[in-house]
């Protein structure tokens, strides 16, 4: 069997990209929490919200270490297995880099030691700060990268000189087509990964009898932000997937199964779509309403994949990612919809956190990862057959690794990141057991809860 470099160089950088993407989405979110919870406990004065604050920290320090690691790995990759990426964009991306290092990694890295040792030894507003920058490190972080990744999807502010790329206006580089949606897009995302987190863990906290003030405020702020964020995402989302239409049409006719250049298009429920026969096996159609969603008019017109041969993205996982992404944000509307519901309209705690509930709420933990990943591949994936759209090819910037050394590291990058996965999750649940059980808070009433929350 011939082993083809390009697709085993594309599924490591995968791999890596996967895994390291997981550790980012919860500490940019984890950090406002935790800044939450700090004003709230400097607002009332109540020790519950520092309880809340002294376990979640330790579980932002736990994934920033795994973000960091992973991190490093992942810039390896440019040089062993995309030397070609650098050599021809290298005058864009390299300073991108830079930035995101010098503006937010630098910031996080030094106030976060601040964080989680300095409560006693520097002063309660100091403390604040720090924890303030952190967050805005957090942010600044997803800036850039997010700037760079929009450039490779929908290039700007550039010219190709010799065969490279020399920047023209860095304010278009920066705030390219697409920047402001995707940019928006990936803060909530992180925003409801860490809701659900937050939401998740203290929800099987409760079930394990810790019904302390510190889980019951915790849980309340991962489910109420969820329930804020859900539907801003949907609206953030459209307007996202109507930028995607403009800029990246063949993208989009992948993620809606869109063959032939059609008028009035149907939304494909489910379909298996077929590259060989250029077709789709098994459709369940809804008429009219892909056009409606991406026209905003019943009967509007979108240009199929085959307008663009040799051109479009790999169509089967662009479609199939695009309907597990949205599929689980319907499900974090509901659930999260559902325990808000109940805990403003139910008279105490215990009374809204029925089993159902919890056991909603724990089965959501890490349904950000899953949403998450699955949009990340429709975003990549969704560029090929190019590194930079039209600028740079993925075949042209691929390096001469053996493919057997390339498939080596392939699975040993899998094999541990598996297991590093593991550990993470299983440590943030030994953890959120350590806690113990203290002070009962299944009869705060509603106004007490609310009151909390505030």
């Amino acid at each position: 069997m011939t082993l083809d470099p390009a697709v085993l160089a594309r599924a490591q950088f995968g791999a890596n990209i996967t895994f390291h993407i997981l550790f980012p989405t919860i500490t940019i979110a984890l950090a406002w929490i935790l800044l939450f919870f700090k004003v709230q406990s400097n607002r009332t004065g109540e020790s519950h919200w520092m309880q809340a604050y002294g376990f979640w920290v330790k579980v932002f320090a736990l994934t920033f270490a795994l973000g960091v690691v992973s991190g490093v790995t992942m810039s390896f990759q440019f040089g062993t297995n995309w030397p070609g990426f650098m050599e021809t964009v290298g005058n864009v991306a390299g300073p991108m880099l830079a930035y995101e290092v010098l503006t937010a990694f630098f910031l996080e890295a030094t106030f976060l030691a601040v964080m989680l040792f300095g409560q006693k030894r520097v002063s309660n507003r100091m403390h604040t700060v720090a924890t303030l920058l952190v967050a805005a490190g957090t942010t600044f972080s997803a800036f850039w990268i997010l700037a760079l990744n929009s450039w490779m999807q929908t290039p700007a502010g550039f010219e190709m000189v010799n065969g490279k790329a020399m920047v023209l206006d860095w304010f278009e580089v920066i705030f390219n087509p697409s920047f402001p949606y995707r940019l928006a897009h990936m803060l909530l995302a992180c925003g409801l990964t860490g809701a659900f987190l937050v939401a998740g863990v203290s929800a099987w906290q409760w079930r394990k009898g810790q019904r302390t003030p510190a889980v019951a405020a915790a849980l309340r702020t991962g489910a109420t932000l969820a329930a804020v964020l859900i539907p801003i995402q949907i609206m953030a989302g459209d307007m996202h997937g109507l930028n995607t239409f403009e800029h990246q049409p063949q993208k989009v006719a992948a993620m809606e199964g869109v063959w032939n250049t059609e008028k009035g298009a149907p939304l494909l429920l489910f379909a298996i779509p077929d590259e060989k026969t250029r077709s789709n096996h098994f459709e369940v159609p809804v008429p009219n309403v892909a056009s409606l969603i991406l026209t905003h008019d019943p009967e509007g017109e979108i240009r199929g994949l085959n307008e663009f041969v040799g051109e479009h993205p790999p169509v089967l996982p662009v479609f199939w990612g695009f309907r597990v992404m949205v599929g689980v944000g319907l499900l974090m509307l509901a659930v999260s919809w559902l325990a808000v519901w109940r805990l403003w309209r139910k008279p105490t705690l215990q009374a809204a956190l029925s089993p159902l509930t919890l056991r909603l709420l724990v089965a959501m933990t890490f349904s950000g990862w899953v949403a998450t990943v699955a949009g990340w591949y429709v975003t990549e994936m969704g560029r090929q057959p190019y590194l930079v759209s039209g600028v740079l090819r993925t075949a042209d910037a691929i390096s001469s690794v053996p493919p057997t050394m390339v498939l080596s590291t392939l699975v040993a990058y899998i094999l541990i990141y598996l297991g590093l996965i593991a550990a993470y999750v299983s440590t943030v649940f030994y953890l959120a057991g350590k806690q113990g059980v203290s002070k009962p808070a299944a009869a705060l009433s509603e106004k007490g809860a609310h009151h909390a929350h505030a």
